[in-house]
């Protein structure tokens, strides 16, 4: 595999996601609470302090907890929860060391359709629904792997120009698009949980009255 990706906005990070099945999943693993950037720049961060010029799934799942959380922590971190986060980089690795022996990309090869592949994402540690919906756009979108019926299995994520995740990022531009969508989806459910407690109170205030 050796595809262009701009996902960190950073040419070697990116180069790395780009050649590395593993890379790319451990990076969307990152993927929560922190910046896309600093989240997809981790596994360059990562393989760079291991020594190595890509991650070895059986070397970081054989490594010693302490020692790998440590590695993590080291400034800058690679995570905002290096500690918490280290430990599911390594359950995720160990998942694949016994299930695909180490192999990440076999994850999706050879694979047939859009749900088995979302199922098989899905049983990953570290990886719910929507994590497993965006990896699988991503996949589909900018890696090239489409098995039949992947769009619809990504849900939203899978159209084209939609500018909902990571899957849609292939430049500053579009990552600007991806940061405003998500604002815009915070805001709508910060203001949905502020009209919830109104609307309840209204109706507790409407039932003592009705009471009387």
């Amino acid at each position: 595999m050796d595809i262009t990706m701009r996902l960190a906005q950073q040419p070697e990070a990116d180069e790395l996601l780009g050649r590395s099945p593993l890379a790319a999943l451990v990076g969307m693993l990152l993927d929560q609470q922190v910046p896309m950037e600093w989240a997809f720049s981790g596994p360059y961060t990562i393989a760079r302090r291991m020594g190595a010029d890509d991650l070895d799934a059986h070397a970081i799942a054989a490594a010693d907890p302490e020692a790998f959380a440590a590695l993590l922590s080291e400034k800058p971190a690679v995570h905002r929860y290096p500690g918490s986060m280290a430990k599911r980089v390594q359950q995720l690795c160990a998942y694949l060391v016994e299930h695909y022996d180490g192999d990440a990309e076999a994850l999706w090869r050879g694979v047939r359709s859009g749900d088995e592949l979302l199922r098989r994402l899905k049983e990953l540690p570290g990886f719910g629904e929507q994590k497993a919906q965006i990896f699988l756009a991503l996949l589909g979108k900018q890696l090239g792997v489409r098995p039949t019926g992947w769009r619809e299995a990504a849900g939203g994520y899978g159209p084209a120009n939609v500018y909902r995740s990571a899957a849609d990022i292939t430049g500053p531009e579009s990552l600007a698009k991806v940061r405003a969508h998500k604002q815009e989806m915070k805001a709508a459910a910060k203001a949905a949980k502020t009209e919830k407690p109104e609307k309840e109170g209204k109706a507790e205030k409407t039932g003592k009255a009705g009471k009387g």
